[in-house]
């Protein structure tokens, strides 16, 4: 790809949808959850190969890239493995057992990066819809959790990384926006 043209995402810019005022507990949170999604993609959009790789925010190692690939693995954990119960391996394990590297961006590849989170927010979109209540008990490792709380956790977990995102926009490029 190359390092001076925008990368291609599915994501129009600063056409999100706003969830729902009048809806159910599953409707509302799966809606605020896409909302963080597409504000991921929509920071994101736009931008060569070379800017979504930039550490704009020192000291810090973050770039927008590096959020996009851990947000495919928060996916990938949370509702294929903890929720549906599977072993879907990390797709940028670390040198290291039980260690990641989706932060590390140099040698990424953001079209890869982007097809996977999208194909996991897919699944995770699936496994929502298909569960039967947001409250039955998932036992996961020592712990329990039920949907209602891994959903207002990813609500969460994206909420805070959009914020780095913003911070990291701004300092590339000065785009600035909610």
């Amino acid at each position: 790809m190359d390092d001076h043209q925008p990368v291609p995402d599915q994501a129009v810019p600063d056409q999100r949808t706003e969830p729902p005022r009048l809806a159910g507990d599953r409707e509302s949170l799966a809606a605020f959850l896409q909302y963080q999604r597409d504000t991921l993609a929509w920071k994101c959009a736009g931008l060569t190969e070379a800017q979504l790789k930039q550490r704009a925010v020192a000291p810090s190692g973050l770039s927008l890239l590096g959020l996009v690939r851990h947000l495919a693995e928060v996916e990938r954990s949370a509702f294929r493995n903890v929720i549906a119960g599977a072993s879907a391996p990390a797709h940028w394990p670390g040198p290291e057992p039980g260690s990641f590297a989706e932060f590390d961006v140099d040698g990424a590849d953001p079209a890869e990066a982007f097809r996977i989170w999208h194909q996991e927010c897919d699944r995770s979109r699936a496994i929502v819809a298909a569960a039967d209540s947001l409250d039955t008990p998932v036992h996961w490792r020592d712990q329990v959790f039920t949907l209602r709380y891994l959903l207002t956790h990813m609500i969460e977990e994206y909420a805070r990384h959009n914020g780095h995102a913003d911070l990291l926009r701004e300092c590339i490029d000065g785009t600035t926006g909610e």
